[in-house]
C-alpha cells in the first residue's frame, strides 16, 4: 500500500514479510500524523510480545502519541506544495535480498539483515503540473553509504531542483542499504530486477490515481534516467548492464568508483548521455581522469568542463561529460543546483 502525502490521514500503512528462516518480521513504515499541506509521517516500529505461544505484532498506540510531533524531519518538508509523494512498500524494492540475509559485517562492526537490509521503502514524486502522456519519464536516484530515503530527499533538496527543473517526469528513490556503509543494490542488481521493479511502479501509480489519462491507452514506460550519489553506482553499474529497461542518460554525482566498464558498454551500445561530476577528495578523481584519457587515446568524443567556470547549456554539448568541481563530497548535487541543471538538459520533456 502506498501513503500519500497530503490526502492519507491517520492511516498506518503496515507489512509483514517472512525472513530467511521463516519467522515473521515487521518492517518500520510510515503514518500520516495529519496536518496541512506537508502533513508529516511517522515512523512506527511494530512491537512482538508472545502470549500463549502465539506472537502478536502490534503498533503500540502510546508509541505512536510519542511520535507524532517529532517525525523524522525529512518528512516534515512541505512537499505537498510542490506536488504529491507517495511513499511505499514495494516487494521489488532492492531488500531484503538472500545476500544480505544475514547482514554485512565491515571494519569489525555488524550490520544487521534486521536494521540495515529489510527496509522496502520507495518514495515516488509526481510534481505539480504533472501530464499524463502515453508514456511517463522517470528518473530514479540511488542515495550512497549512511543514508536513507527520507535523509536524501531532505539533505539534498531533490523534491525542489526536481520542480525547478520544469521537467514532466516522476521521481523516484528506492531505499537502499539504510544507514550502512554498503553499496549493494539487492534485487535491483539481479537480471531483469530493475525490470519488475518499474512494473510495480507503474502498477502503483496506476493504482493510486496518480497517471490519469481515461481517454488513452494506459501509459507506458517512456524515457528512464538513472541517478545516483556515491555509493549509488553499484547498483547503476548492474541495471545499465542487465536491468531490463533501456536507459537513457546516467548521472553520477562523486560516485565513478568502479564498474566503469559497465557504463561505457552501456553508453557506448545505447548512445546514452552519461554525466560525471567528482571532486578532489572523494576517491573519485583518479577513475574519472583514467577514463577521460581512455577515452582520448581511443578517439572518444568527450567534454571535460570546470564546474566553476561553465554554463549549464554546455552540459548538453556531449554524450560524455567530466566536470571537475571544487565542491565537496556531499555537496555536488545541491549545492549550485547540479541535479536541477542535469535535468534541465536532459532528453525529458517540459511540462
Amino acid at each position: 500500500m502506498l501513503c500519500v502525502a497530503g490526502k492519507l490521514a491517520n492511516k498506518a500503512c503496515l507489512s509483514t514479510t517472512a525472513n530467511k528462516s521463516g519467522q515473521a518480521t515487521d518492517r518500520a513504515t510510515f503514518i500520516s500524523t495529519g496536518g496541512n499541506p506537508g502533513e508529516r509521517f511517522a515512523r512506527v516500529k511494530p512491537t512482538t510480545f508472545q502470549t500463549g505461544g502465539w506472537k502478536f505484532r502490534c503498533a503500540i498506540v502510546l508509541t505512536l502519541v510519542a511520535l507524532i510531533g517529532r517525525a523524522d524531519e525529512s518528512w516534515q518538508t512541505n512537499y505537498a506544495a510542490f506536488g504529491k509523494l507517495l511513499v511505499g512498500s514495494f516487494s521489488t524494492a532492492p531488500f531484503p535480498h538472500p545476500a544480505r540475509a544475514e547482514g554485512r559485517t565491515r571494519d569489525g562492526k555488524n550490520y544487521s539483515a534486521a536494521e540495515h537490509y529489510s527496509d522496502s521503502t520507495v518514495a515516488l514524486f509526481i510534481p505539480k503540473d504533472f501530464r499524463t502522456t502515453d508514456e511517463v519519464d522517470f528518473v530514479i536516484h540511488f542515495h550512497g553509504w549512511n543514508n536513507t530515503v527520507a535523509g536524501t530527499l531532505e539533505q539534498f533538496n531533490l523534491v525542489r531542483q526536481f520542480c525547478d527543473s520544469g521537467k514532466n517526469a516522476i521521481l523516484i528513490v528506492p531505499e537502499g542499504p539504510h544507514n550502512a556503509p554498503d553499496s549493494f543494490g539487492g534485487k535491483l542488481e539481479d537480471t531483469n530486477g530493475f525490470k519488475v521493479f518499474m512494473t510495480e511502479a507503474m502498477e502503483k501509480l496506476r493504482a493510486s490515481g496518480a497517471l490519469e489519462n481515461s481517454e488513452r491507452r494506459p501509459p507506458q514506460i517512456g524515457n528512464v534516467i538513472l541517478s545516483g550519489h556515491s555509493g549509488g553506482y553499484h547498483v547503476m553499474a548492474g541495471i545499465v548492464d542487465r536491468g531490463g529497461v533501456p536507459i537513457k542518460e546516467a548521472w553520477l554525482f562523486d560516485a565513478l568508483y568502479g564498474n566503469t566498464d559497465n557504463f561505457v558498454a552501456w553508453q557506448k551500445r545505447a548512445r546514452g548521455r552519461m554525466m560525471n561530476i567528482y571532486t578532489d577528495h572523494g576517491g573519485t578523481k583518479d577513475e574519472s581522469e583514467t577514463l577521460m584519457a581512455s577515452y582520448k587515446t581511443n578517439g572518444v568524443s568527450f567534454v571535460s568542463l570546470e564546474e566553476t567556470n561553465r554554463a549549464t547549456q554546455d552540459l548538453a554539448k556531449s554524450k560524455i561529460v567530466f566536470i571537475h568541481t571544487d565542491l565537496t563530497h556531499n555537496e555536488v548535487i545541491f549545492r549550485r543546483g547540479e541535479f536541477a541543471q542535469f535535468l534541465q538538459t536532459s532528453c525529458l520533456n517540459d511540462k
